[in-house]
């Protein structure tokens, strides 16, 4: 069983997954409380499966962008579940468990994550094969800048606010908008990517494995 831990902004996520099913999905708002919330909440899912963590033999762990002292909480957590039970550790870029629930509706994609400050930190995805592979840098921008940037009929998903879906929405021969529903990080595609990895051998260092900082202007707040 793979544990999924997932806090790289105010939306946490966790799951349990077995190479077959879903066993497991919680989802919320953190709100910042997650140092209090996510050691109970992965105690609540376990329970809630009839699980304990003796059934956990690998975690998956998404790595940002995001906020500083979110990220330093789910993945501090992971790594210290890893060394003490000696679990082989799969870090994932947040963007990419983004980008892989989304649909292959064409050859462009743009995944999101608040940056705070009103920036976003944006990840560009191209079609290759029938999934989204990561093309270019991600970066740190503002709706705006966003908006100029995308030329070509792009999927955009990923948090945005209203006022950013309606931004975007301006530039409808080019900006297809995820729906809300879709720009969840569902913590069961970061099991999912995080499951393969481990099978292809792929794991990381717990000693070593760091979040995904973006520097820029001041980086992305804690």
């Amino acid at each position: 069983m793979l544990l999924a831990i997932d806090t790289s902004t105010a939306q946490v996520g966790l799951a349990l997954y077995d190479g077959v099913q879903v066993s497991g999905e919680l989802y919320w708002q953190s709100h910042a409380h997650h140092t209090q919330e996510l050691a109970p909440a992965i105690a609540e899912l376990l329970a809630r499966t009839a699980m304990t963590m003796d059934a956990v033999h690998v975690l998956g762990v998404a790595l940002g962008p995001g906020s500083f002292t979110s990220l330093r909480v789910g993945l501090a957590l992971a790594k210290g579940l890893a060394l003490a039970r000696h679990l082989p550790l799969v870090g994932i870029p947040s963007l990419d468990v983004l980008a892989a629930a989304q649909p292959v509706h064409g050859p462009n994609l743009v995944a999101v994550i608040q940056a705070g400050r009103g920036r976003l930190a944006v990840g560009w995805y191209k079609a290759v094969k029938n999934h989204w592979r990561p093309h270019g840098p991600v970066t740190v921008t503002s709706i705006a800048e966003l908006s100029r940037r995308i030329r070509q009929r792009t999927w955009v998903c990923g948090e945005l606010t209203a006022s950013e879906r309606a931004h975007l929405s301006r530039k409808y021969k080019n900006v297809v908008l995820a729906s809300p529903a879709q720009c969840v990080r569902r913590p069961g595609i970061l099991a999912e990517l995080a499951w393969e990895k481990w099978q292809a051998n792929k794991i990381d260092s717990a000693a070593s494995l760091a979040p995904i900082y973006l520097h820029l202007a001041g980086g992305l707040p804690g």
